[in-house]
């Protein structure tokens, strides 16, 4: 593909978003951040609509000085603007049911992860704009980065462009949250979700399991619980090569490091030929998420997610990961260092 276009405030033009109603489906992490960081870009209140059900959230929303309504159809017909910011297992259901039947012929629809419409599990009309709004962060980086004047990666596509305006909304509404100040790039919900879900299931499965045996293979070789767990993660040391990384680059971060530990990586590394990694990864890739095989499977239990106890999935997962070693020496060791963690 090559380089992306990367787009700046002097690329957005706000007026576009002049007495719009811009309705925020939800008011988690990202909605919450990105209705504030809106209304401070001069978005009027009045202008901003909360579309929650009755939970701690929507209290949340009202403490913060925005209008919040619970009945989702009255929502969706005044709605010229919907930012869909709930999970994205419940978006087809709650969109699809109580939204597309209500939204105008001509609304402009942003969602902040492609999943859902890279899948096709949310149904539009075709009149509507659908973009792609996709802040890089976590809702409160989004808002406080904002609040320092500071911008935060994004990403910034027109998935269908009924209006003949779409990236005219989708760049106004980026400004607004204050994503064009760094640079929104643009992307694609294929893109945006390849990444996403390659992450969540092949690089850091492997980066889990890496860990969970050179764990296994140093306490049979002696070390102890608290040595592992403090020299492996709890120490953050991690956390601060991943911050020199973005902030210096990957490899070039290395410098931060000891002698010893530079030439350990670089040659331990280069040592590495990566083919049967990569084809591990290409597998996933076109045969797992591309072809719509985990799609369609995880589709299957999306109704289970809800549940209590062993019967939800995800629960049954968390219950295996307990039997690994690495978990049990950290609950030992942060039972025992209760009082210093």
């Amino acid at each position: 593909m090559g380089q992306a276009k990367i787009y700046y405030d002097s690329d957005a033009d706000l007026g576009v978003l002049s007495n719009k109603k811009i309705v925020f489906l939800g008011f988690g992490n990202q909605g919450s951040a990105q209705a504030q960081n809106l209304r401070d870009s001069g978005i009027p209140n009045d202008q901003i609509l909360i579309a929650n059900r009755v939970d701690s959230y929507a209290e949340t929303a009202k403490a913060k000085g925005f209008h919040v309504e619970h009945d989702f159809a009255t929502a969706a017909e005044v709605a010229d603007v919907l930012f869909i910011l709930i999970p994205d297992q419940v978006q087809p259901r709650v969109f699809n049911e109580q939204f597309s039947p209500k939204l105008k012929s001509n609304a402009t629809i942003v969602v902040a992860s492609g999943y859902n419409v890279f899948f096709n599990l949310l149904k539009f009309q075709p009149g509507q704009d659908v973009v792609m709004v996709a802040p890089r962060m976590i809702g409160s980086s989004v808002r406080s980065l904002h609040e320092k004047g500071r911008g935060f990666p994004c990403f910034v596509s027109v998935e269908q462009n009924g209006t003949g305006k779409g990236l005219d909304a989708a760049l106004a509404l980026s400004c607004a949250i204050g994503a064009t100040k760094q640079g929104a790039i643009a992307s694609s919900v294929r893109e945006e979700t390849m990444m996403d879900l390659m992450a969540e299931q092949a690089l850091w499965p492997n980066i889990i399991m890496m860990f969970r045996e050179a764990f296994n293979v140093l306490k049979d070789a002696g070390c102890s619980d608290e040595a592992l767990c403090y020299e492996m993660w709890m120490s953050k040391e991690p956390a601060e090569i991943f911050e020199r990384a973005a902030d210096d680059g990957f490899v070039a971060q290395l410098k931060h490091h000891s002698t010893v530990s530079q030439y350990g990586q670089l040659s331990g590394s280069l040592k590495l030929e990566g083919g049967a990694m990569r084809e591990h990864f290409k597998d996933i890739l076109y045969n797992q998420i591309l072809s719509g095989k985990f799609c369609e499977a995880f589709s299957q239990i999306e109704d289970d997610l809800d549940k209590e106890g062993d019967t939800n999935p995800l629960n049954e997962l968390y219950k295996r990961s307990e039997e690994m070693e690495l978990v049990k020496a950290e609950k030992r060791v942060r039972a025992r260092l209760a009082g210093l963690l």
